[in-house]
């Protein structure tokens, strides 16, 4: 069995209003990317593919990858101009036999190893799943006006974080589908968010849920990086 991850790096982070893009600001003297690729390199997983912006592999490679080590990142690639443009180059960049897929955002730094754990028994089981928490407050579903439209039962409701596994040959398969059918998305208003809405859009199979962590949060404000450093020292 082999189990490739995909570790994203390539957004700007506009809301972090930073100069410097989210996933290389410090946590504790090192870059937040650092902490989810060495969760992988840490864990069962066999290989890593890192997407970056553009013109940052060099850097990525010199400063992360060398600096500290990191033995199981065999491709390290530009992204696209949207999220699943990164990640269908990054499956394209798969060349190796795979059976499983782990496509993670790097602006996350807690994933641990009992959330991998816990999604490769699931995917093992389903074929897709995705890791998440029940939502902790009440979600209102809003009509055009604003007006609340209903109000579903947190019981139901799920914040869905990464990673998100899937059998490679099922996510591969839908994401040449979707770059296939991306003009007729964009016209119809559809945005593709992420890995899960892909398989649920271009094939019949269901997504599970599987339990991550509240602390898995994705850097994304400077409120968040302050959150992380007291999560790093707890």
């Amino acid at each position: 069995m082999n189990t490739t991850a995909i570790v994203l790096a390539a957004g700007q982070g506009k809301r972090m209003k930073s100069t410097i893009h989210k996933q290389y600001l410090l946590i504790e003297d090192k870059p937040v990317l650092y902490y989810s690729l060495k969760a992988f390199e840490d864990s069962f997983i066999d290989n890593i593919v890192l997407v970056t912006g553009k013109d940052e592999q060099d850097y990525c490679h010199k400063e992360i990858i060398q600096k500290y080590n990191l033995k199981k990142v065999t491709s390290i690639i530009e992204g696209g101009k949207e999220r699943y443009h990164s990640v269908a180059y990054g499956l394209r960049a798969i060349k190796w036999a795979c059976d499983y897929v782990f496509i993670h955002d790097g602006a996350r730094p807690f994933i641990d190893n009992e959330i991998l754990m816990r999604a490769l028994n699931e995917v093992k089981l389903s074929g897709a799943c995705v890791t998440g928490m029940p939502v902790k407050d009440t979600v209102k579903i809003a009509d055009d006006d604003q007006y609340v439209s209903s109000t579903p039962s947190r019981s139901l409701v799920w914040q869905i974080q990464t990673p998100q596994v899937f059998e490679k040959e099922l996510i591969t398969d839908t994401y040449e589908k979707l770059l296939a059918n991306e003009e007729k998305l964009i016209a119809d208003g559809i945005s593709i968010t992420d890995d899960a809405m892909v398989v649920e859009h271009f094939s019949d199979r269901k997504v599970k849920l599987t339990e991550g962590s509240y602390r898995n949060i994705k850097i994304t404000t400077p409120e968040d990086l302050k959150i992380a450093q007291i999560f790093l020292n707890t």
